[in-house]
């Protein structure tokens, strides 16, 4: 039944239209990067490792030579169908494996709607790609998930709303593919998974009328879920504990889709099965001729207190301990959150965009947990432990955090844990690029971050850092010899007790261009 779907879904698609033959093999397009980076230190500095899809490294000596080949869907814009894939290989030295398959994924569109199966990199919602520190959720910080995700990637105006609506989203089941580094990292005497699932969804809501007016708000909400798989835990001196079977399956994949159950491992409390996490987005846009800014906040939240900003605390005492009575509720303020403003210049080449930003993550629900029992019938649900589960190695993949790399990824880690040991912190974050010369671009970072480990291993004293990036890109003429051809500088550097002090160089020289053009 696939195959014959397969094949009456290619055969549409490749059915003449409008006098021309459509193929699946023609401009396509290529690119090939070689990159290189020395560093001092303790490690590679912050933004010569972050925020570039996990293909990246901590060594002090690393680097990588790419090759990607793609067929892009914007080939078939105007067209009800479209059809468009992509592999994208590095050969590196010094990552956390050689060969690195940064993306394989083949997607088709039909009007707006997109399925897109395999892994591809996927950017950040309601932020800048390129100067912000990062998203709290979907960030871009690891190497995709293969996936199998349906979405709206572009925003979708709702009828009859006179163009003031739209909305974009996605749902997708995928596959973690770092067993084998987890066993490796941890050496097999720290909590490490084997098999996990991965299960995300989002929303999001435009209100504004661009033919009538400047402005436009945005409203979205993300929420992701890790399940399945089987869990190999350890006690403290790294002798095995036990090992924990996940439901996966049909059974896991509603549970994912719609948060509830338990874990094979809880009893009485129950928080719901596999490790659930999201944010509240919210970004208010202006744009004129000459000008534009944006203010947008993201929320991230582990569980219902940070979600909701209350839990229910109405339960009953002695043999009605775990009985529902009253209609109570403790309230949890909104303290942690990331604010952002981007601002946008249309005429001034040296200075186009600059993005500030705040990030806030001490508060998570309080510093008290405190699940009811027959003593004490009070239910406090703080102590979220941002971007850790009890079960799971958190919100991590190949020891790169998922969401925002403000947050201490775990392959930072000496002890051979996973885990994020730096998830309470406080930073101010300053980015901002420009094209001065033709074919000449250069962004700078600039992050201020202090850091106060976590509720149950908090650092005796703050550990504080500054970490800045400079970069610099030069793509060269259409009619030079050199066509399709760039070269990109960078120089990073941390200073402080979090991070260490590092510094380090990178180079990239890459070279794009077009396989096959179409024949007329």
């Amino acid at each position: 039944m696939r195959f014959v779907i397969s094949i009456l879904f290619l055969a549409a698609y490749l059915l003449p239209a409008q006098g021309q033959e459509r193929s699946l093999f023609d401009s396509l397009s290529y690119r090939a990067e070689l990159q290189a980076t020395i560093s001092g230190g303790d490690h590679n500095p912050l933004w010569l490792n972050a925020n570039r899809y996990g293909l990246s490294s901590l060594e002090n000596t690393n680097g990588y030579l790419r090759g990607a080949i793609e067929r892009p869907l914007s080939l078939d814009d105007g067209r009800k169908w479209g059809i468009g894939y992509g592999v994208d290989v590095a050969v590196a030295k010094g990552f956390t494996s050689t060969l690195v398959v940064q993306q394989a994924y083949v997607e088709a569109r039909w009007l707006k709607g997109l399925l897109t199966v395999g892994a591809k990199e996927q950017p950040m919602e309601l932020k800048n790609q390129e100067l912000s520190s990062g998203a709290q959720t979907f960030g871009i910080n690891a190497r995709p998930i293969p996936q199998v995700r349906l979405s709206l990637p572009d925003y979708w105006t709702i009828p009859y709303t006179k163009n003031w609506l739209s909305l974009k989203g996605h749902i997708a089941y995928g596959k973690t593919t770092d067993d084998r580094w987890q066993k490796d990292f941890t050496n097999q005497h720290h909590k490490y998974s084997e098999g996990a699932l991965y299960h995300s969804k989002a929303g999001y809501l435009k209100i504004g009328n661009p033919e009538e007016v400047l402005f436009s708000v945005e409203l979205g909400g993300e929420l992701a879920t890790q399940f399945g798989g089987t869990v190999y835990r350890f006690y403290s001196d790294g002798s095995p504990d036990d090992v924990v079977h996940q439901d996966g399956g049909l059974k896991g994949m509603l549970r994912a889709l719609i948060p509830g159950g338990k874990d094979a491992v809880d009893d009485d409390y129950t928080g719901g099965a596999g490790n659930t996490l999201g944010s509240w987005l919210a970004r208010f846009n202006f744009d004129c001729d000459e000008w534009g800014f944006s203010v947008y906040a993201d929320h991230f939240f582990e569980d219902h207190s940070a979600m909701l900003f209350m839990d229910y605390d109405g339960y009953g005492q002695g043999s009605e301990w775990n009985v529902k009575k009253d209609r109570r509720y403790f309230l949890y303020a909104l303290k942690d959150i990331q604010l952002g403003v981007e601002i946008r210049f249309v005429d001034a080449p040296w200075l186009d965009k600059i993005v500030l930003e705040y990030l806030y993550s001490k508060y998570q629900s309080g510093p008290i947990y405190h699940d009811h029992d027959e003593v004490l019938s009070d239910h406090l649900g703080g102590q979220d432990n941002f971007y850790n589960h009890s079960l799971y190695t958190g919100w991590q993949h190949w020891g790169q955090v998922m969401g925002n790399p403000l947050f201490l990824s775990p392959i930072y880690n000496n002890d051979q844990s996973i885990a994020v040991k730096n998830n309470r912190s406080k930073a101010f974050h300053l980015g901002f690029s420009g094209d001065p010369f033709p074919r000449f671009h250069y962004r700078f970072l600039g992050t201020y971050l202090k850091g106060y480990g976590t509720y149950d291993t908090p650092y005796p004293d703050p550990r504080q850092t500054v970490s800045m990036l400079a970069e610099a890109t030069y793509s060269f003429a259409n009619t030079s010899r050199l066509k399709g051809w760039s070269l990109r500088g960078a120089l990073g550097i941390d200073i402080g007790e979090l991070m260490g002090d590092n510094y380090g160089v990178q180079l990239t020289i890459a070279k794009n261009g077009i396989l096959k053009k179409n024949k007329k």
